[in-house]
């Protein structure tokens, strides 16, 4: 596979459509997704388009556990609570181990060099686990906080599907900070990829918040990516798989608070 621009073979394009899609699926989710293809870095960097659509069917499982707790009487406290756990397993908490070991590396690394190995050690430490604990605490009181099914709906959907449009962004400013490892493999993602999930990340914004936190939600999205390149570029030199999965946290954070902004 090669994107939405390029073509292999006789390959149509409901084919390379179909393609991306399963790869982005079985990638950025645990839903059973099977093809007969081995997906390089290379292809799942082709269908970063498809990010922000993996990012509706995480929503949407929320959603779902959302609407049978409401339907169950639970309260919203409890309700948001089983939301997110919903969209933890589907994911396989993907982006918050990157959040975790970003933060570790950042945060307790003296040099770029021993940052990147913080980043490949499958221990948490402090401020793995403080980032983690933030994260969850953040997410859950504001899905708590939003009122009626409907809006939890709007919200998370948008939340999903918007930061999952925000790695390909980075992949295209800032380079791999290592020779190997995934971020490495994928390359430089397609521009056309890159654009069409940017423009699917700004239109489930638009449609889940309206164009007033629409607004403000794209330039604080902007504020995180400038500060996430910066961060990267400064404290490895680049971006790694777990610098991207850090800012897909943050900006699902983002987009959910200013969702529940009153």
């Amino acid at each position: 596979m090669k994107g939405l621009g390029n073509m292999r073979g006789g390959e149509d394009w409901i084919g390379r459509i179909t393609g991306d899609l399963i790869v982005a699926m079985g990638f950025y989710t645990r839903l059973p997704f099977q093809h007969n293809r081995v997906s390089s870095g290379e292809d799942l960097a082709a269908a970063s388009w498809a990010a922000p659509v993996a990012g509706v069917v995480v929503g949407a499982t929320g959603v779902l556990a959302y609407w049978l707790a409401h339907a169950a009487g639970l309260g919203p406290l409890m309700a948001a609570g089983l939301t997110i756990v919903a969209t933890l397993l589907v994911t396989g908490g993907l982006h918050e181990d990157g959040l975790a070991d970003t933060a570790d590396a950042f945060g307790a690394g003296a040099t770029p060099q021993t940052r990147l190995a913080i980043m490949r050690d499958s221990r948490i430490g402090t401020f793995g686990a403080c980032a983690l604990v933030l994260s969850f605490g953040l997410r859950w009181a504001a899905v708590a906080s939003l009122v009626g099914p409907a809006r939890v709906a709007a919200a998370l959907i948008a939340a999903h599907a918007a930061a999952r449009a925000m790695p390909p962004l980075l992949m295209r400013v800032v380079p791999p900070a290592r020779p190997d490892g995934l971020s490495a493999a994928a390359g430089l993602p397609p521009a056309e990829s890159v654009a069409a999930a940017a423009l699917l990340g700004l239109a489930a914004l638009l449609l889940g918040l309206g164009f007033g936190r629409w607004l403000i939600a794209v330039a604080l999205l902007g504020v995180c990516l400038l500060g996430i390149r910066w961060l990267a570029l400064n404290k490895i030199g680049g971006q790694t798989g777990d610098v991207l999965g850090a800012l897909e946290q943050i900006c699902e954070i983002v987009v959910l608070l200013v969702a529940a902004r009153g």
